[in-house]
């Protein structure tokens, strides 16, 4: 007989998300949150406004990342200066960037982020590309012939 002891009833424990103290920030905005690349994706209403990263691999890009556009760097790297491109995305630049978990002002940086998020900031977020629907294969939904 089974007891609730037994190894097959135990509950696998989450891991907690990165750097929580984000998602406890923008917890009025009522994010939520999804995985994303072995990281952890926030999104409010439609648009994805960051991703939190603490991963082995790649470690110069732990951190917060922003979701922005390259006409918002300047002035977002004038509020963040350690901020800088994703290296593990391979271009020298890219929409997002990253407050890096190394840098000596990293929690102010991603707190002030998150006061940016708040203020439904402009430079921050932005609506996914709506999914491509699967192609159909060849000769699927498609009657055959002797069917009826």
């Amino acid at each position: 007989m089974l007891s609730m002891d037994d190894p097959l009833f135990a509950v696998k424990q989450r891991k907690a998300p990165p750097f929580e103290f984000v998602l406890d920030a923008l917890s009025s905005l009522a994010p939520r949150t999804h995985p994303m690349f072995g990281c952890l994706a926030i999104y409010v209403q439609e648009k994805i406004v960051l991703i939190l990263r603490d991963r082995p691999s790649n470690p110069a890009d732990n951190g917060v990342w922003l979701a922005t556009t390259v006409e918002h760097h300047e002035s977002l790297r004038g509020e963040f200066p350690h901020m800088r491109s994703i290296k593990l995305l391979g271009k020298k630049v890219t929409g997002w960037q990253v407050l890096p978990s190394d840098a000596p002002d990293f929690e102010e940086a991603a707190m002030r982020a998150c006061e940016l998020v708040l203020a439904r900031d402009p430079r921050i977020g932005k609506v996914p590309a709506a999914r491509r629907a699967k192609k159909q294969k060849p000769g699927r939904g498609k009657m055959r012939r002797g069917e009826s």
